[in-house]
Order: structure tokens, then C-alpha cells, then sequence
């Protein structure tokens, strides 16, 4: 997409109320002394080298849903955990995502989904990989983490772990079926006829996007928590567990520092543990939220290629990536809301 046609999106969703025309955030959030009661912060996945000009538009009116629910739940009082879970579930329920409806199809044609999430306050966590029934895996994260002594459960062990809840504790079954899209089978066979390609030695420059889903929140009570989920990548080998369900890779929460979710190419978040390593930053060097994210996103020496979504302790805010851009929304205690769908 010509970066003219971006601004016009921009501009047009300015018009339309979804985004704030602030694009940047203020002096005032990095000042410690102006403690936010509430924050939170949303992405949607990166974006590609191409962008569907009208499916953004639909994202941005999802994120819009999912940040008015979360600052409402906040401001009301409620806790970052359940925060948190509930406004990934919007966006599982969005065909516009990847993560939910809309997970993308593995090699074998299907859909293997993960998810985690964490509390800072304890740093208890929970997460599943490879899922294939579960309608809403951060809520069977949230089980995981609440109702066993482990923090990950995958694949036929965690489908076993879900038939021992029901809807009134937010679990629902679906058949697989149900997580495919027209949208995503398509992209999955230009993945594979793309990957034939390479094969034969042709490359392309061209960058996917990752519609993986994560929020992180802090409460009026100080604490934080912070979730992710995705379908993975697209055409991944049967089995592929990505960094979304991997603690200290793409979720991480210590009410001491911060809370963090990750979108991007999975494995390079694993290698440098990069969530844990932004928490780190600021508790052993004192490094500000943003410098440890941009730090860590702009490393010479350590590859990785994606998207931080991350609040402090204080409420402080990030959004940052090294990709074409990122689906994002943002919102805290002093009326600022945020939502862009652009680089």
C-alpha cells in the first residue's frame, strides 16, 4: 500500500472517531509522578509488505470494541486478569485475526491454536499450545494457570485438560472447521505455492503479516497482567509451537517492572526472550519501558523481527515494531484513547 493511501486511512478513521488524532504518546505518560489508575494496551498482529485496505478498516472497528470493553472494565474496577481475558476473546471471536476465528491453516490443512497469559502481581501464568477444539484457548490458559500446579499444557493434553470444563467457565468446543476462513485458506495456499517456489531457488521479498492478538493491563490496584494468542504462522509444520504460549518469549507480567505481548516471527522471540528481557532491562539497569523495548527490537547483534506491545508499572504506554507497521490501540485513566491500523 503507497504510504498516501495509509495517510488517507489514517485520516479517514480520524473522521470516524476511531483513532485519536494524537499519534504519539505525551511527555506527561513517562513522568512517574503521573501514576495512571488504569492502562491498557492491544495489538492485533503486524503488518505485511501488502495491506487490504478495506479488511484494516475492519480490524480498527474490533479494536475499537476490545479497547472500549477494556477501559470500561477497568475504570470500573475490575482486575487486569480478567481484563485481559476478556478482551482477547473479542478478539478470538474476530474472523479479522489471527487467533480464534481466523487461525490460520498449518501444512496439514488445519488449525493448531496457542495462547497464554500472566499475572504480574504473582507471576503465576498458564499457557496451551496446539489446540484444536478449544473456541476461546486464553480462557483455557487462564485455567491452566489458576486450576493446575504446571504453566503449559499442549496438544492432546490440554484438548484433555478443556473436556473437564463447560461454558460457565468460559469453555467452549467447536470442530475445527470452525476456525477456517475463505481470507485464510487462500493466504494458506499462496503460502504453499509460494514455498514451492523457494524450492526451486526463486525468492521473494515479500513480508507476511502475523495477525496474532495480545493485551496487557494495569489496574486501579496496581497490578498487572498480560495475554496473547494466536493460530500461528501460516503453512507452519504440523506441531509448530511459536513464542505466544512460551512465558518470557511473548508474554510476560511483574507488577516491579512491567507487562509485555509480542507479534512477529515467533522463533526470534523465543531465542532472546525477548518479553522477559524488556522486564529485565528495567529492573537490573533501570532502563525506561520504552529504551528496553526499542533496545531490544533494534539490537544489531540479536534478530528480531515484530512487534512489543508493553505498560509499566506506573501506566506508561509502548507500541513499537521494526515491521511495515502494527494493528494497535491503546487507552488510560486520563480519558486518552489511541487506535491505529497503519505503520
Amino acid at each position: 500500500m503507497q504510504r498516501s493511501n495509509i495517510f488517507r486511512l489514517m485520516i479517514c478513521l480520524a473522521i470516524t472517531g476511531l483513532i485519536s488524532p494524537s499519534l504519539t504518546l505525551r511527555a506527561a505518560d513517562k513522568d512517574a509522578a503521573m501514576k495512571k489508575d488504569f492502562a491498557i494496551v492491544i495489538h492485533g498482529g503486524t503488518l505485511g509488505s501488502t495491506v487490504d485496505e478495506a479488511r484494516q478498516l475492519e480490524k480498527a472497528v474490533v479494536l475499537k470494541k476490545a479497547l472500549l470493553l477494556g477501559t470500561k472494565m477497568l475504570d470500573e474496577g475490575k482486575s487486569s486478569l480478567l481484563t485481559v481475558e476478556a478482551v482477547i476473546r473479542v478478539l478470538e471471536d474476530s474472523p479479522e485475526f489471527n487467533a480464534g476465528k481466523g487461525a490460520v491453516f498449518n501444512s496439514a490443512g488445519g488449525h493448531e491454536l496457542d495462547a497464554s497469559i500472566m499475572d504480574g502481581r504473582t507471576r503465576a501464568a498458564g499457557a496451551v499450545g496446539g489446540v484444536s477444539t478449544v473456541k476461546n484457548p486464553i480462557s483455557l490458559a487462564r485455567l491452566e494457570m489458576t486450576e493446575t500446579r504446571h504453566v503449559l499444557l499442549v496438544t492432546d493434553g490440554a484438548e484433555k485438560f478443556a473436556d473437564g470444563f463447560d461454558e460457565t467457565r468460559g469453555i467452549s468446543r467447536v470442530p475445527n472447521e470452525y476456525f477456517a476462513t475463505d481470507y485464510q485458506r487462500a493466504s494458506w495456499k499462496k503460502a504453499v505455492a509460494s514455498e514451492a517456489e523457494a524450492e526451486k531457488g526463486k525468492t521473494s521479498n515479500k513480508i507476511d503479516a502475523r495477525g496474532t492478538v495480545g493485551c496487557v493491563a494495569l489496574d486501579r490496584a496496581g497490578n498487572i497482567a498480560a495475554g496473547t494468542s494466536t493460530g500461528g504462522l501460516t503453512n507452519k509444520k504440523y506441531g509448530r509451537i511459536g513464542d505466544s504460549p512460551i512465558i518470557s518469549a511473548g508474554t510476560y507480567a511483574d507488577n516491579r517492572t512491567c507487562g509485555v505481548s509480542c507479534t512477529g516471527t515467533g522463533e526470534d522471540f523465543i531465542r532472546h526472550a525477548v518479553s522477559y528481557d524488556i522486564s529485565a532491562r528495567m529492573r537490573l539497569l533501570n532502563q525506561p519501558l520504552e529504551q528496553a523495548v526499542h533496545t531490544v527490537l533494534h539490537d544489531p547483534e540479536q534478530l528480531v523481527r515484530g512487534g512489543v506491545i508493553a505498560v509499566s508499572r506506573t501506566g506508561e504506554i509502548t507500541m513499537q515494531f521494526n515491521s511495515p507497521g502494527m494493528n494497535r490501540a491503546a487507552g488510560d485513566s486520563t480519558g486518552y484513547r489511541e487506535v491505529q491500523v497503519g505503520p
